[in-house]
């Protein structure tokens, strides 16, 4: 049984309810956005996104992130290839970032 069996997901795979997150459940969901493992580094991005999103609402937009964490553009996109702010999003156990196609 997978920690993702019980929880509910949007047509786009994000998780409908936030509160449910855990990091148990943020590394099941990397593995499905071929993320093997994450680093210390991804792991402080998430960090800030889910505080970021407490505070705000909302998953934080790709600049919010780069603003907030210190790292590059360059560094997100290594790290989180191909769209990391809808990634992260996704993984952070966040809705869809604004601005997000």
């Amino acid at each position: 049984m997978s920690v993702l069996d019980n929880l509910h997901f949007n047509e786009e795979g994000f998780l409908i309810n936030p509160t449910q997150w855990t990091k148990e459940i943020a590394v099941e969901l990397a593995k499905g956005e071929g993320i093997a493992e994450l680093t210390a580094d991804h792991w402080k991005i998430i960090e800030f996104c889910r505080a970021n999103a407490e505070t705000t609402g909302a998953a934080p937009t790709l600049r919010q992130i780069t603003k907030g964490t210190g790292l590059s553009t360059k560094d997100l996109f290594a790290l989180y290839p191909k769209g990391p702010a809808k990634k992260v999003a996704k993984i952070s156990g966040l809705g869809k970032p604004e601005g997000c196609v």
